[in-house]
């Protein structure tokens, strides 16, 4: 087997609502074989992997894959498979599972749900290789490969204080964006948008994380405010660090002055060789080091976020429990074998490292690696008591003296952090400050927050939550208003009338991704078809943008999936077998499937509309139960808007010459059809169609219908769609109809221009199916009276010169007698529609490339047509010239 491709989609998709890993798989010499056909293959991955017996599969129960092995089933499901069960031994499980036909003999596309996105990308190809080990019946290192994978992921996905954030915004319906491979994450969209990385939040205070990394200033400041602190100094030789021991006249703690995690620390050091040692140990972290007071008592965690303490716990440094039989070594080998300690932050608790702070702690206690404590003897490895070497917290949020919880409000508005960490060290935390020796011995930026999620005695605190409250107060936004258009089409246009409104009537950012590039409050920042998901995500990570409105195409949805989690407003304009034969769309179907999440991700509450005049959407509204449904269409007596308006719904269409807003029997004229510059007066009816999905779209944001009929009539600027131009002897008709429905609509505006030469500069994108390529042919045959074929530069893997030879060849055998040639060369074809245009001709060009099409229109001095008497009839064509 060969892996052709391994990709992540992030969002939203057409397999799940959930992130997935899609990896094409080239079954190659097992094209077509099935388990059953290897001796000994279901028995060996049985016993290899037993947790299989309770894959449900298509059965819907567990065992369903096992039947399905034993019925004979094709290798990519195996591997689909395999990598499930190959997840839950990582500690990751996927619970959903795909394999699809990708359109070739033996080509599948293995689709399994991303919980550890590296990490499963890596299982993927271990199930693979195992599959063929199995197969092939040789050994496989799985284990190594499993632990392999836990690496990765606990190397790669977000740690356990972020991923607590991230998880409490989802429960608060705010969107996550991750912004690298590090733990820098977005929540919410556009102006409401904050950033956070691990506990920091873009509240933070850069200057207060300054002053909590040096301890030194920390205490300075506490000092000042007369918060209890320990007395010291910083050392940077060991001389220095004598001195402040000897100036003390007490036992010690000796640390990295940029140190966190408990890295490097020493305490309670009462003899100079003590110092000395954790000296060097300490300068291991830094070249500056803290020499200061120890102070005895309990050591506590208090969590405060916006100065207000959410959560405390006291810590109790990494210890073992004897049992009579094994040595302190021993024991800790024991103690990190359990499931809720990992490496670093990947789990509750971290697994115990003996370091050189151990070795010397145990040798200060006259205590060994190998010896043997007694049964129930509790033998502490260290005096400091972080959980990242293998401490355990308690917690004792309510149990704190209202003195204490005051002292750490007031030390962390002190110090300025939204989200502070403060350490200290006390007798009896549920006693008065007054009463006992007390002090805070470090304020924490960027605190970890686990030991408040998975504390190993007491309550879970959720400060998590208090942090996404603190950036998202009650009744705050996260969400900026969003709007969603797909179909064949008609969307780049309806995606510039909502953007166009939006922006003149609301006064707001509008970021609008189209077929044209990334608008930005009006100004393109990027060029190119950006309808996909990456484009969507730069207008949704834009702090600017008040308003998204995204044109979602088909081939960003496939590969990969939708930018955004839901939208408010969705639009799907129409659907037509434009892409059939791509993609692995085989029928109109497919293209429903895929489009409809478009549909489907609108939010509770939230609007859909559709083209009353499509079966296939008005199918798609019975599948829509949350959703709002609202109807367009150019006929007000189309059977779906009648039915829909007897029932109390809402609906928008063409009335003589108005569009018209109507709900249950009442109706409101908005304006008039001609009114809209691009419907040229209302001959492009298209265009009139699209106005009305504007519309529609616009009234869901609140926006009256007065403001909508003032901003659409100034909607003059839709570049590339049905665009006039006077040139020459006659006019040129610029449009991207790329399919069979484009061109008819194209042809039955231009055909109420009575009187003129219709001649159309054709072609076909080489990625459409033959029959596509066949309709548009017979369309433009019957539609105009003479005709250049033309070919895209970009071929799309067609031999060059065979999409022409289709179009001609059609056009010949539906219309013989039509005037047709071929000019492969776009601009030439126009050029030679141009030259030899009689008075009066209309020539429509459907381009590929819309720059080098204005070029020629340059060269031959034309001017854009702005009135529909522009293009009024100007004689009549003879029949000797039709």
């Amino acid at each position: 087997m060969r892996i052709a491709e391994i990709r992540s989609i992030p969002g939203p998709n057409i397999y799940i609502y959930k992130p997935v890993i899609v990896m094409r798989l080239h079954l190659e010499e097992l094209t077509e074989k099935e388990s059953i056909e290897f001796p000994g293959f279901i028995e060996r991955l049985l016993e290899a992997l037993p947790g299989v017996h309770n894959h449900h599969c298509a059965k819907g129960k567990p065992g369903g894959f096992i039947e399905r092995l034993y019925g004979g089933t094709y290798f990519g499901h195996i591997v689909e498979h395999v990598c499930l069960e190959l997840t839950e031994y990582a500690g990751f499980p996927a619970h959903f599972g795909k394999t699809l036909y990708a359109g070739g003999p033996g080509i599948y596309d293995v689709i399994v749900e991303n919980k550890a996105e590296e990490a499963t990308k890596f299982l993927l190809q271990v199930a693979v290789k195992f599959v063929e080990a199995l197969l092939h019946g040789y050994e496989y290192p799985l284990y190594e490969a499993i632990e392999k994978a836990k690496r990765i992921a606990c190397e790669s996905e977000l740690g356990p204080s972020t991923r607590a954030i991230v998880e409490a915004a989802g429960q608060r319906g705010i969107p996550v964006y991750r912004l690298n491979h590090d733990s820098l994450v977005q929540l919410g969209t556009g102006c409401y948008a904050k950033r956070i990385q691990a506990t920091i939040t873009e509240q933070s205070s850069c200057i207060a994380v300054d002053i909590a990394s040096n301890k030194e200033l920390t205490k300075t400041l506490l000092e000042r405010a007369a918060i209890p602190v320990p007395a010291g100094g910083i050392a940077r030789s060991e001389e220095e660090a004598m001195r402040i021991f000897a100036s003390l006249q007490a036992a010690v703690v000796v640390k990295p002055l940029s140190g966190s995690q408990g890295k490097g620390v020493s305490t309670q050091l009462e003899t100079t060789s003590d110092v000395r040692r954790a000296f060097q140990i300490a300068q291991q972290y830094g070249n500056e080091t803290v020499v200061e007071q120890f102070y005895p008592g309990r050591n506590y965690r208090l969590l405060l976020v916006n100065s207000k303490l959410i959560a405390g716990s006291e810590r109790i440094p990494a210890h073992v429990i004897g049992d009579g039989i094994h040595s302190i070594g021993q024991l800790v080998e024991i103690v990190n074998e359990q499931p809720e300690r990992g490496v670093d932050h990947e789990k509750p608790l971290t697994k115990i490292m003996i370091d050189p702070v151990v070795v010397s702690y145990l040798t200060k206690h006259g205590r060994r690696l190998q010896d043997i404590p007694k049964a129930g003897e509790i033998v502490y490895l260290r005096e400091s008591a972080n959980l990242s070497t293998g401490g355990i917290a308690i917690d004792v949020t309510d149990e704190i003296h209202p003195e204490i919880r005051k002292m750490a409000e007031r030390a962390a508005r002190v110090i300025g952090l939204d989200v502070c960490g403060i350490d200290l060290v006390a007798e009896d935390i549920t006693k008065s400050i007054d009463c006992q020796s007390i002090a805070i011995i470090e304020v924490n930026a960027a605190p970890g927050i686990r030991m408040h999620h998975f504390p190993s005695i007491g309550e879970k605190r959720d400060v998590a939550g208090a942090v996404v409250d603190a950036l998202f107060p009650k009744g705050t936004p996260a969400r900026i208003p969003t709007v969603s258009i797909t179909g064949t089409n008609g969307k780049t246009t309806t995606t510039r009338m909502i953007g166009h409104v939006m922006q003149n009537v609301t006064g707001k950012t509008v970021g609008m991704t189209t077929t044209d590039g990334i608008y930005i409050n009006g100004e393109r920042i990027a060029k190119g078809d950006t309808t996909g998901p990456r484009s969507a995500r730069i207008v949704l990570e834009d702090p600017s943008v008040e308003i998204a409105v995204l044109e979602t195409a088909r081939g960003g949805i496939v590969r990969s999936g939708l930018g955004y989690d839901w939208a408010d407003v969705a639009v799907l304009t129409n659907i037509s077998p434009d892409h059939i034969g791509q993609d692995g769309i085989e029928e109109i179907e497919d293209l429903v499937h895929i489009k409809s999440l478009v549909a489907e991700r609108v939010r509770s509450g939230g609007t859909v509309i559709l083209n009353a005049e499509d079966p296939n959407l008005t199918a798609l509204a019975k599948r829509l139960k949350q959703q709002t449904i609202v109807y367009f269409s150019l006929d007000k007596d189309h059977p779906v808007v009648k039915r829909h308006l007897s029932i109390g719904g809402t609906c928008f269409y063409k009335d003589g010459d108005w569009l018209v807003e109507a709900s249950g029997s009442v109706q409101w004229k908005i304006m008039h059809a001609g009114e809209i510059p691009v419907t040229m007066y209302g001959l492009a009816q298209f265009h009139i169609a699209n106005g009305l999905a504007a519309a529609a779209a616009c009234r869901a944001q609140g926006i009256t219908r007065e403001k909508i009929a003032q901003a659409l009539g100034t909607f003059s600027n839709n570049p590339g769609r049905a665009n006039f131009y006077k040139v020459n002897k006659g006019y040129v008709l610029v449009d991207y109809g790329h399919n069979p429905d484009s061109f008819k609509a194209i042809c039955k505006m231009a055909g109420q221009l009575q009187g003129r030469r219709i001649t159309g500069v054709v072609g076909v994108p080489g990625d459409r199916s033959n029959a596509i390529v066949e309709a548009s042919a017979r369309v433009a045959a019957e539609g105009f009276h003479k005709l250049l074929i033309k070919e895209d530069i970009d071929t799309r893997g067609r031999e060059r010169g065979e999409i022409a030879s289709i179009l001609f060849e059609v056009v010949q055998q539906f219309v013989p007698y039509r005037e047709c040639k071929v000019i492969y060369n776009e601009c030439e074809a126009l050029d030679t529609a141009i030259r030899e245009m009689i008075p009066g001709e209309l020539v429509v060009i459907f381009y590929e490339k819309l720059q080098p099409v204005k070029q020629v229109l340059e060269n031959w001095k034309a001017v854009q047509v702005e009135s529909l008497e522009d293009v009024s009839p100007i004689e009549t064509v003879s029949a000797s010239q039709v």
